[in-house]
């Protein structure tokens, strides 16, 4: 019988390309038979901010649904996918606040040996989307997590182009993810459920 693993996909988007990434990856991970926690990390930005730009207050009233997620959804898991923009090569303020309210959770050991994996999306090509994950990765190494990232372990790799996690080019929120980048989150989340699933068998 496989070993149900928890998965936590949290997320920061604006406009909702990360959403949508964030959303294949929890439909990937349900398919693989994980169970899972899609949740947002809280929004900080100023309400005019937000108004001024209609696909951020468009996107930010058609997810009210969304949990906001908590140091619970960390603790939890058995496997966190991370999700952010890129901001000047970074993961998002809002992401990284999250983040850096994790400590009591560190400071216990409580994320060590967790799985970990992240995916982004940027508005040009090379928008910064490689330093973006790595920039959110370090958050893994410092837990002590098991960094879980797709490679070029399936063809879908080849045609993604991208072995630090899966990452798209929305033109600012213009192109949604087509099917390519919808592959590439599909089997990085199934390896994440599979690596996870024999570690946590193995333990």
């Amino acid at each position: 019988m496989d070993y149900a693993v928890n998965v936590s996909v949290i997320y920061y988007s604006s406009t909702g390309t990360v959403f949508e990434l964030a959303k294949a990856a929890a439909t990937a991970a349900e398919k693989a038979g994980a169970e899972v926690r899609l949740r947002k990390v809280a929004e900080l930005a100023p309400e005019e901010a937000i108004a001024g730009n209609q696909g951020w207050s468009e996107h930010l009233a058609a997810t009210q649904h969304i949990r906001v997620a908590t140091l619970d959804d960390l603790d939890w898991a058995d496997a966190i996918m991370l999700g952010s923009p890129t901001r000047y090569g970074l993961p998002a303020a809002q992401l990284k606040q999250f983040i850096d309210t994790s400590g009591p959770l560190w400071a216990q050991g409580r994320l060590v040996n967790k799985v970990g994996s992240s995916f982004t999306a940027t508005a040009t090509a090379h928008g910064g989307q490689e330093s973006t994950i790595l920039a959110i990765n370090n958050t893994f190494y410092h837990w002590g997590a098991i960094l879980v990232p797709p490679g070029y372990a399936d063809p879908i790799q080849f045609e993604a182009g991208n072995p630090y996690g899966t990452s798209h080019v929305s033109r600012n929120g213009e192109i949604p993810p087509g099917q390519t980048e919808l592959a590439a989150i599909d089997f990085q989340t199934r390896r994440v459920v599979d690596i996870t699933r024999r570690l946590r068998t193995e333990a």
